[in-house]
């Protein structure tokens, strides 16, 4: 990845946030970014099954608003949420043996590849349902109101989950109660192979938060401190009992809704113009700048990450997939009987 000094010439005092901090923001995006593209080149090697969602170039979406929280938060994510995960602490050979269906993933290879999940860290396993995990982080958030507790909630989506009644119903009924949680909207551009333009008669997302009576903004979603720095105030104001938050996240993926998806619906003028928006690239740019960063560290980062992904890839291409009898365990409240002759 060429490299280019930050022209802009911000100060620490004119970002307004620590060094230690936008350390830890780059380093969760490096991270997610190395293993992101990790799971692209196994995938084409045929190293696990299904498919996979890549959010090579949205990272920023979902490490700024995650950066900072507590584990007692909880992430409701969907399924390109590997920046939310990573940040949140999940460890990688948890997220790769889910990725591989192993019975060491935390969901016992239950779930279709990318619904990463933790209950340690406070990240709900996502359903396949668009928009599903928006009605469960509401539910939660409804939870910490009734306990008295100033958890919150990060709620994740493309702008086309949008489109789902669910969705406004979560949002309404947040609204209403003022829940402590953060909508954040992905607004990649495409809901698979839609265009925006055809998922709704708005140009900013964000405007739908108005029909629920709390703020919505739109922000640029490849700009990591400007995401950080949003969501921060967002949690901010949700701990403090002011209720819920929409943000917009302008963004963009550069591949396919999946790796079995080409893309072809979509320009290569379109995907240049924003892979020069490259949120890890801006980022590193501005550490390069600051002092913060040397190219000798990102090279070491790059290189821890890669150890740890090879570690935990042997160890969980060497694991067992489930019995067929674990997919009635951890689902109902008494074991459901079940019998090899059954079946």
């Amino acid at each position: 990845m060429p490299v280019e000094k930050n022209a802009g010439k911000l100060s620490l005092e004119q970002i307004g946030l620590p060094a230690e901090t936008l350390m830890g923001l780059y380093t969760n995006l490096l991270k997610t970014r190395t293993l992101d593209e990790r799971f692209r080149k196994l995938f084409r090697q045929g190293r696990f099954a299904g498919t996979y969602f890549s959010a090579v170039g949205q990272e920023a979406t979902t490490v700024g608003p995650t950066y900072g929280t507590r584990d007692e938060d909880i992430i409701a994510p969907s399924h390109r949420e590997i920046g939310a995960a990573v940040t949140k602490g999940i460890p990688l050979i948890n997220i790769i043996a889910q990725v591989y269906a192993r019975v060491n993933s935390p969901d016992k290879g239950k779930t279709h590849p990318c619904h990463y999940g933790w209950r340690d860290k406070g990240v709900i396993t996502p359903s396949s349902t668009l928009a599903g995990q928006t009605v469960i982080g509401t539910g939660c958030a409804m939870g910490f109101k009734i306990q008295q507790k100033d958890n919150i909630v990060l709620a994740f989506f493309g702008e086309g989950s949008t489109s789902r009644g669910g969705w406004h119903e979560a949002l309404n009924f947040a609204g209403i109660h003022k829940l402590p949680i953060v909508y954040i909207c992905q607004n990649n551009l495409w809901a698979e192979s839609v265009p925006a333009t055809l998922q709704a008669g708005i140009e900013d997302f964000s405007d739908r938060a108005k029909a629920y009576g709390f703020p919505g903004i739109t922000i640029d979603g490849n700009d990591i401190i400007g995401v950080h720095k949003t969501a921060a105030k967002a949690i901010a104001r949700a701990r403090a009992g002011e209720g819920p938050t929409l943000i917009e996240c302008k963004t963009y993926r550069w591949y396919g809704h999946s790796e079995i998806d080409p893309a072809d619906y979509r320009s290569q003028e379109e995907f240049e113009e924003w892979k020069e928006k490259d949120p890890v690239r801006r980022a590193e740019e501005l550490l390069l700048d600051l002092g913060i960063l040397t190219t000798y560290q990102r090279e070491a980062l790059v290189e821890q990450t890669n150890q740890e992904i090879d570690e935990a890839v042997a160890v969980c291409e060497k694991e067992q997939y489930a019995e067929p009898e674990e997919a009635y365990i951890d689902v109902y409240s008494e074991q459901f009987p079940v019998r090899r002759d059954e079946y």
